[in-house]
Formats: C-alpha cells, sequence, structure tokens
C-alpha cells in the first residue's frame, strides 16, 4: 500500500508538471522522454547510469544480457544514423531494455521477484526523468518569474569577500585544461551519483531487497525541493546579470553591465529588476552544490578511493560553480544547508522519527529561512560590515553541519565493548 501510495503521488506530480509545462508550450518531462525511445537522446551517459541502476536488482547473467542488448540496440540506432546522416547519438538501447525489463516484471513475473523488478526499473527511471523534470521545472522558473533578486544576493556577497569573481579570475587564469576538467565534473554530476548509488546498492541482488536509506533518495528529494525555493528567490547568477567573461555569452543584452570577473559591482540600494523568459532563476540555493555535498556525506564509508573521489567531487563542484559564474558564494552556503537538512530528514524517515531528528530538522530549516531572509532584507547592511556578517554567515552555516554530524553519530548502531576477563576461560566448578 505504501509503495501504491508513493507511486500515485509520483504520477500525479508529473501529470501535474506535464499540464503546466503543455500550458507554456513546453514540453514536458513524460512526452519529453518518451520521443528518445527512437530519437536521439539528450544524454547517453544518463541513460546507461539509469539502466545501470536498474541491473541492481539482477543477477551477473541478467546484467550481461541486458547490457549487451542495449549495446546491440545502440549499434543499430547508430548504424541508421549514419546511414541517413542523422545527429549521432547514443542511448536509446538501455531506454529500450528498460521498458522491457518492466513490461517482463508485469507479465512474466510474480510476488516478491515482480515488486523487486519494478523498484529496480523505477529507480533508473526516477534518475532518467528526474533530469527532465529538472529541465522543466528550470524552464517553468524562467516564464513564472520575470524579475530576479541577483542585486540583493550579489550586495550581500561582499560580506563573503566576493568569491565568484575571485574564483572566476582563478579559472581564467588556469586557462583550458582547468575549465574544461571543472566544465566535465560540473556537467556529470548525475552520473557521478549513480556510480556512488551503484556501490551502496551493490548488494541487493544477493539481498533481494533495497536497503533503507540511500544516495538516490535524497537525490531525488533535493531535486524535488530545490526548484520550489527558486519561485521564492529567483536568481540567475552574476555571469548572466553582469556579462560573459571568458566562458560563455553571459546576459547578452540583458546583462546590467560586463563587470564578471573583473570587476565587483557596488550597489548602494538592491532591487528586483526584469529579466528574459529563457534563464532559469536557479541559483538560490545552489542544486549542484547539495547534490555535490550529499555525495560526499555518503562517500564517507565507501573505500579510501571512493572517500577520495567525494571530496574531489565536492570541491571541484564548488569550483565550477563560482568559477564559471553560475552561482554567488551565498548561493553555497545556503546549498549546504539545504543539503544537510534534508538527508538528515530521509534518514530520519527510514530509521523513525524521534526528538533529536525533530529538533535537528528544525534547526536547519530555521538556519536556511535565516539566510534568504537576510540575503533579501539584510544585504546593505552585510555589505557595509562584512568582517561581522562573513563569519556569522560561515558560522551558521557550521553549526548546521555540525549538528548533523552530532545528531547522526548518535543514530549509529553501538556495539557492547567485550571486557578482556569475558574472553578468558572461567575454570569449571568442583
Amino acid at each position: 500500500m505504501l509503495w501504491a501510495a508513493v507511486t500515485a503521488v509520483t504520477l500525479g506530480f508529473f501529470v501535474a508538471l506535464e499540464i503546466v509545462a503543455r500550458h507554456y508550450g513546453m514540453p514536458g518531462p513524460l512526452t519529453g522522454q518518451v520521443p528518445e525511445l527512437l530519437f536521439a537522446p539528450k544524454s547517453g551517459p544518463l541513460l546507461y547510469a539509469g539502466m545501470a541502476l536498474m541491473m541492481v536488482v539482477l543477477t551477473w547473467r541478467q546484467r550481461f544480457v541486458a547490457a549487451g542488448v542495449a549495446v546491440g540496440i545502440d549499434a543499430v540506432f547508430m548504424s541508421v544514423r549514419w546511414a541517413v546522416d542523422a545527429k549521432m547519438a547514443f542511448g536509446n538501447g538501455p531506454l529500450w531494455v528498460m521498458v522491457a525489463c518492466a513490461v517482463i516484471a508485469l507479465v512474466r513475473r510474480t510476488g516478491k521477484e515482480r515488486v523487486l523488478l519494478l523498484k529496480g526499473v523505477g529507480l533508473g527511471m526516477l534518475l532518467v526523468i528526474g533530469h527532465k523534470t529538472g529541465d522543466t521545472w528550470l524552464l517553468i522558473t524562467s516564464k513564472t518569474r520575470p524579475d530576479v533578486l541577483d542585486q540583493y544576493v550579489v550586495t550581500a556577497d561582499h560580506a563573503l569577500g566576493n568569491p565568484s569573481w575571485v574564483a572566476g579570475q582563478i579559472v581564467e587564469a588556469s586557462g583550458p585544461v582547468g575549465s574544461h576538467v571543472l566544465d566535465f565534473v560540473y556537467g556529470q554530476l548525475p552520473l557521478a551519483a549513480a556510480l556512488f548509488a551503484l556501490y551502496q546498492l551493490r548488494n541487493v541482488a544477493a539481498e533481494r531487497r533495497f536497503p533503507g536509506h540511500h544516495l538516490v533518495r535524497t537525490f531525488l528529494a533535493i531535486g524535488l525541493l530545490g526548484p520550489a525555493i527558486y519561485m521564492i528567490f529567483p536568481v540567475v547568477g552574476p555571469v548572466f546579470t553582469y556579462g560573459g567573461g571568458a566562458f560563455g555569452t553571459g546576459g547578452g543584452h540583458w546583462a546590467l553591465a560586463q563587470m564578471w570577473p573583473d570587476t565587483v559591482p557596488s550597489i548602494a540600494a538592491p532591487r528586483p529588476f526584469p529579466y528574459d523568459e529563457i534563464t532559469p532563476r536557479n541559483c538560490m540555493p545552489s542544486l549542484h552544490t547539495a547534490w555535490a555535498t550529499t555525495i560526499f556525506i555518503h562517500s564517507r564509508k565507501a573505500p579510501r578511493i571512493g572517500r577520495f573521489a567525494g571530496t574531489f567531487w565536492l570541491v571541484a563542484t564548488l569550483s565550477a560553480t563560482l568559477g564559471f559564474g553560475y552561482h554567488y558564494g551565498a548561493d553555497l552556503l545556503a546549498g549546504v544547508v539545504f543539503a544537510v537538512t534534508v538527508e538528515a530528514a530521509m534518514r530520519a524517515f527510514d530509521r523513525g522519527w524521534d526528538r533529536s531528528a525533530t529538533l535537528f530538522i528544525v534547526y536547519g530549516a530555521t538556519v536556511f529561512s535565516g539566510l534568504l531572509l537576510s540575503y533579501r532584507y539584510l544585504p546593505v547592511e552585510m555589505a557595509g560590515h562584512p568582517w561581522v556578517f562573513g563569519p556569522l554567515l560561515l558560522l551558521a552555516m557550521s553549526s548546521v553541519v555540525y549538528g548533523y554530524v552530532r545528531t547522526t553519530k548518535r543514530w549509529e548502531p553501538r556495539t557492547a565493548r567485550v571486557q578482556p576477563s569475558e574472553l578468558e576461560p572461567q575454570p569449571e566448578m568442583a
């Protein structure tokens, strides 16, 4: 019944999003995904990552068969596209395999095996359609929020030392090598999440059940909740508001001035101002920061190479979000607080709510709300007293991180310590 309720709510959400997208003349997540069964997919690696997540419920023999079928289907599609001189792309194969597994689960499986296979298909498809859902959300923000609040955030960012301008100059000085590495890391975040999730779910096929909590759950929750904040606090980012710099076209004629990343703007009286109906209002909070933070948290229990990869992805993602001018420093602080709070809520949902979980989640939500309110109503004061507000902002974020670590440590199962005397053989009674 729980899975049926979750499925019904999810389908209702997708249908509602489809209707809203159609109202604005755009394809929704469902109608945007269906054509990729035949036409060139936008992201082949993401589709293969979704199929890999689905395959955690299959045996090794079934995995080899599924992967071989997916590659074979892609080879056929690629050959046809090459013959007709169409756009070369791959990814149709894994999508067909996931659809076929859903049909097999409904027609050939029963009981727990059917549920397990459907859960696997749902997990893979949620990663794929979740990406489409994010694209739809972003387009809706650009259509429904004509005014943006960038002047407030860039003014508040003075308290943090204008990190986007500093990082932009560093990336610009690093040349094409640094920018290409950061661009790859920034663009392949869903693939990194899928790889870490595969490690967490590696025993599903043997145990015939999913773990209670894993990375994908938090990843999807962040992607669902985050765009709702975009509707409340629409921001487009420094590269669009203050010029193009070396990394793209920027805001074009919509930019207030060509200032990023060389000249820091100084605004005495911030105000909302209109922007185009194309650029997403997707800065506050930084969801790339939130997702990278979640990957970092879940990588802490991985082997050493996994912990290193999680740290690298977090640092590189933060560098890219600032260095390419996609976000302000204030966005990143909010993204970390948002991610940690959502992660704690998902863990509490799995283990059961208690007083410590409730207190921490309320505290995280309060700090997050306080950050947004301060960016909106105290930016001039923050810019005028950077040595006061800068440390306060960092302290607020750090307090949430510390609270998460301390709270979740109490949730870990404790192993009883055995006294050495208990290990010694006891003499027999005469």
